[in-house]
C-alpha cells in the first residue's frame, strides 16, 4: 500500500513485505485493517477493537498484540496509554504508506487500458557482493511493475513510471552507473517471448483464478471480516501484475474479471464493514 520500503535511512520505518505476497499473517492482516478502517477517517483505534476483528479472522489474541507492538516498534503506529487501555494512531509515515497503497489497490484494473507501444528499459547491475543493494533494487523495481528478461535488464510497458525507477536506482546507490531508456521495439523478435521471460504470467493468472474461486458466490454474512479477507487477498495483485496491455497477455486473461469482482464485492460490503468497525471501536472507548 505502499510506498516502496527498504532498509534505508533510519528515519524511515521498516516493513517486511511477506504479507503482500498473500501470507495471512497477523501483521499483514493488521495493515489491511489499518488501511481499510483506520486510515479513511484519520481515526484512532483501541486494542480491543483489533483483537475482536482478529478473533473473527481466526487470529489469536497473543498474535494480534504482537503484531501491534511490532508495527509500533517499526514506526508505523503511535500509542497512548489511557488507564489500562491502549489507543493507537497511524504515524505520518504510515498514513503516506497506506494512502499510496490504497490508490494503487483500488485503481488497479488487471490490465492496461491503453498502450502506445513504448517500453521503459532499465540497464542496472549491482555487484554480487552487495547483497543488500541488490535486494533493494530488485524489490523496488518489481514494486514499480518492472520485470527482468535478462540479468541487469528491466522492462515495463509503463514509461510513466520512470520517476519510480529513478528513485529505485538512487536508493540502491547505482543511479550514476545505470541507464534508462524509453522507446519502441524494432526488429523481428516476438516481444511476447520477452514478456514471458520477464514475468511469470501463468502463476499470476492462476492467482487470479484462485481469487475468483474463493470469492465468487461469497455471501459476506459478516461484512467486516469479508472486506478484510477480500482486500487482503486482492492487495498483492497490483504489486505482482505488471499491468500489461491486452496484446501482450495470454488469451482469456482473468485479470480484468477478477478486478471487476473485487470492485463489486468491495462496493457491496464496505459501508456495512466500516459501520461495524466504528461500532466496535466506539464500544471499546
Amino acid at each position: 500500500m505502499l510506498a516502496v520500503l527498504d532498509n534505508g535511512p533510519v528515519t524511515r520505518p521498516n516493513l517486511s513485505r511477506r504479507h503482500a505476497a498473500g501470507s495471512a499473517s497477523a501483521r499483514g492482516l493488521l495493515f489491511t485493517v489499518l488501511g481499510e478502517f483506520v486510515l479513511p477517517g484519520g481515526e484512532t483505534a483501541w486494542t480491543s477493537a483489533f483483537i475482536d476483528v482478529f478473533a473473527r479472522l481466526g487470529v489469536e489474541e497473543k498474535a494480534a498484540r504482537q503484531a501491534l507492538m511490532r508495527t509500533a516498534t517499526d514506526g508505523w503506529l503511535a500509542s497512548e496509554r489511557i488507564g489500562r487501555r491502549t489507543l493507537w494512531r497511524l504515524t505520518p509515515a504510515a498514513e503516506r504508506l497506506l494512502t499510496d497503497g490504497s490508490a494503487r489497490i483500488y485503481g488497479f484494473t488487471g490490465a492496461a487500458e491503453t498502450w502506445d507501444g513504448r517500453w521503459l528499459v532499465v540497464l542496472a547491475r549491482v555487484p554480487e557482493s552487495e547483497r543488500s543493494a541488490r535486494h533493494r533494487l530488485r524489490t523496488r523495481l518489481a514494486w514499480a511493475g518492472l520485470g527482468s528478461p535478462a540479468p541487469g535488464v528491466w522492462v515495463s510497458a509503463h514509461p510513466e513510471r520512470a520517476d519510480d525507477v529513478q528513485r529505485a536506482l538512487e536508493a540502491a546507490g547505482v543511479a550514476g552507473e545505470s541507464q534508462v531508456f524509453v522507446g519502441e521495439q524494432v526488429g523481428l523478435g516476438d516481444v511476447r517471448t520477452m514478456v514471458r521471460q520477464a514475468w511469470d504470467l501463468d502463476a499470476i493468472g492462476q492467482g487470479y483464478e484462485q481469487f475468483g474461486r474463493t470469492f465468487r458466490g461469497h455471501r459476506g454474512d459478516d461484512p467486516l471480516t469479508a472486506v478484510v479477507e477480500l482486500v487482503h487477498a486482492w492487495r498483492r495483485f497490483p504489486w505482482i501484475d505488471p499491468e500489461l496491455p491486452d496484446e501482450l497477455l495470454p488469451a482469456k486473461w482473468p485479470g480484468r474479471s477478477a478486478a471487476a469482482l473485487f470492485g463489486r464485492l468491495h462496493d457491496r460490503w464496505s459501508a456495512a464493514a466500516r459501520s461495524g468497525w466504528r461500532t466496535l471501536n466506539e464500544a471499546a472507548a
